[in-house]
């Protein structure tokens, strides 16, 4: 499948996140729908989060919303086609598997409207203008909670769990690394790519095997995949971070921060956007400025001292003083030869 554009490559542009939130648009009488990536909708991570958007702008709007569910790759062709035969005004797909699938949905459906989550278009990629594409700057929230475990860590072993090699998962990687090395220059930072979002097993093992090593903290950008993580935090008696949402939840004492990526913002806004009649196409870049990722407080976990800290970084961010590493060779500019995560 064809990869993701680069950043530098897109013409983009940014919602107004606070005004397509106001709910001031009507959607009685339309239908929005939701494709799952294989995570399925209660994946406690970014498709849920997406399902969360979509769900309170029906309920704001009055549109109807619903979804399906992806169970593997196979699934994709036929839920698109499914969506398209119901008429909805918008057509969500989550996550960059589908990207190619859905480019090529806008190109045969040219008067259906389709947006995806973690996927960049260029104009000649969907001449229909019909394809709007959604990205995240991860490595924001991810630089984030990085500095927070760079500065908690007793033992100066943290660990980093994450999904499938994507460039949008590499920015995940590469932001927590940096503000680990920030906090804590010497820092050791075991990771490896698990090669799933929806392996819960495969996270615990690989996580016990970390905490046996001597990491204090581990953050997994891994989806489903991290549920595993946050059952062996808790069985060790260690600290997880969590991703997307705020995971807190499921596990209070265990939980010390989530890096938060909002996709419920980017899906609201965006079938907000195509309620009220705007045709879509281009690439959304969200970020800490409009509210499209951030970081989590909840449990009260972080002194003050530090989320002090953390607030100047996240103000120096969206200022521009601080420019955030998101790839393997940004990362390596600045830290030469330490960056070793292995790839997929």
């Amino acid at each position: 499948m064809k990869k993701p554009v680069l950043l530098l490559l897109v013409a983009s542009c940014v919602f107004a996140a606070s005004c397509a939130r106001k709910g001031n648009v009507s959607g009685a009488g339309q239908r929005l729908l939701l494709i799952t990536d294989v995570g399925g909708v209660n994946d406690q991570s970014f498709n849920q989060g997406a399902w969360k958007g979509l769900s309170q702008l029906g309920k704001d709007t009055g549109a109807t919303v619903s979804y399906l569910e992806s169970k593997s790759r196979a699934d994709y062709a036929a839920h698109i086609k499914t969506a398209v035969d119901t008429k909805a005004r918008l057509i969500w797909v989550i996550g960059n598997m589908m990207g190619g699938e859905i480019m090529q949905a806008g190109i045969d459906y040219p008067n259906r409207q389709f947006a995806i989550i973690d996927y960049a278009y260029s104009a000649a990629e969907v001449p229909n203008k019909n394809v709007t594409g959604t990205i995240f700057a991860t490595e924001e929230c991810s630089y984030l909670v990085g500095y927070i475990a760079g500065r908690m860590t007793i033992t100066g072993i943290v660990g980093h769990i994450n999904g499938m090699g994507t460039p949008a998962m590499e920015n995940f990687a590469v932001g927590f690394y940096a503000g680990v090395w920030n906090a804590l220059p010497d820092a050791e930072i075991p990771g490896e790519y698990s090669g799933s979002f929806s392996d819960p097993a495969k996270g615990m093992e690989i996580a016990r095997r970390y905490y046996g090593a001597g990491a204090d903290i581990i953050f997994a950008a891994a989806g489903g995949t991290g549920a595993g993580v946050i059952e062996a935090a808790k069985e060790r008696n260690k600290w997880a971070i969590g991703v997307d949402i705020d995971q807190n939840y499921l596990a209070p004492k265990h939980i010390l921060t989530s890096a938060l990526k909002r996709v419920d913002n980017a899906v609201y806004d965006i079938s907000a956007q195509a309620l009220a009649g705007n045709p879509g196409g281009g690439t959304n870049i969200y970020n800490l400025k409009n509210d499209g990722v951030d970081y989590a407080t909840t449990g009260d976990h972080i002194p003050a001292g530090i989320i002090r800290e953390v607030e100047a970084i996240k103000a120096d961010i969206i200022a521009g003083k601080i420019k955030v590493p998101a790839t393997a060779g940004e990362i390596n500019a600045l830290y030469p030869g330490r960056y070793k995560l292995p790839p997929q």
